[in-house]
């Protein structure tokens, strides 16, 4: 049988992550005063209820996490996280078909870069920032997100990490898997950071920094024009875009290799 507790409470606080990171959305939608505040407002709302019921059910749980709810965890991640972030699309109304909203979210998570938005430039800022959030917290993987903070709320954070991962896994990872996240991300934010800087240099405004650098760390693809960084007829915003999602590419498989081997 599967510890429910013990599942119910990761979930739960993967769901209250998520409407802290919807928070940063309120918080452009209101800078911006676009259309979509009431939509983030009420979808952070949802999300971080049902979060809280769930952290509740589970707030007597044995912290002992084994393999097969490490798996379970994992597959039903993705599709808990995607599904509460269609809440925004559907919510604003820019957006009114459940299958459009679930496909564009999930893209974003697995940082597929398919949509089915043809012209993503007429969509609200907050929405926009929405969009490249997903693809950036989806670039290192969901739950792999919540490996530095697991460990404080359950033993099984390296069980968790061998269901995320794909490839090859020994045995025994690094005792400090939790530090080697942390790291992880930490050289995943610089990277944002300086690709942020970089586009802002070659003359690009501050609102698309930010949403290239988040789509081309994560290798993503997902742009605020449709005609993607093409849009800008600049090559050196061009060469950024490639420079940084090498770099990405290889952020993970060199700090993996150093934390597993």
């Amino acid at each position: 049988m599967l510890n429910l507790k013990i599942i119910s409470k990761i979930i739960g606080s993967l769901l209250c992550l998520e409407a802290a990171l919807m928070g940063l959305c309120l918080i452009v939608s209101a800078y911006c005063k676009s259309g979509d505040l009431l939509a983030f407002i009420f979808s952070i709302a949802i999300t971080l209820s049902v979060g809280a019921m769930l952290k509740l059910y589970g707030r007597h749980a044995d912290n002992l996490l084994r393999r097969r709810e490490a798996y379970f965890v994992v597959s039903v991640a993705w599709i808990i996280f995607s599904l509460f972030g269609t809440q925004p699309f559907l919510l604003s109304g820019e957006l009114t078909s459940f299958t459009d909203a679930y496909f564009e979210t999930m893209s974003g998570f697995t940082t597929t870069g398919a949509t089915i938005i043809d012209f993503p430039e007429q969509l609200p800022k907050g929405l926009l920032f929405w969009r490249s959030l997903t693809q950036w917290i989806g670039g290192l993987g969901i739950v792999f997100f919540t490996i530095a903070i697991l460990p404080s709320m359950v033993g099984g954070s390296v069980k968790i990490f061998a269901a995320e991962a794909t490839g090859p896994i020994k045995s025994k990872l690094h005792p400090r898997l939790s530090t080697g996240a942390k790291w992880i991300w930490m050289v995943y934010l610089l990277l944002t950071v300086a690709c942020i800087l970089s586009y802002k240099l070659c003359g690009m405004g501050w609102f698309d920094s930010f949403n290239y650098s988040m789509t081309s760390t994560a290798t993503g693809g997902f742009a605020t024009e449709s005609g993607s960084i093409m849009t800008f007829h600049s090559p050196a915003e061009e060469y950024v875009c490639t420079i940084f999602c090498f770099l990405s590419g290889i952020n993970f498989t060199l700090l993996y290799t150093s934390v597993s081997g």
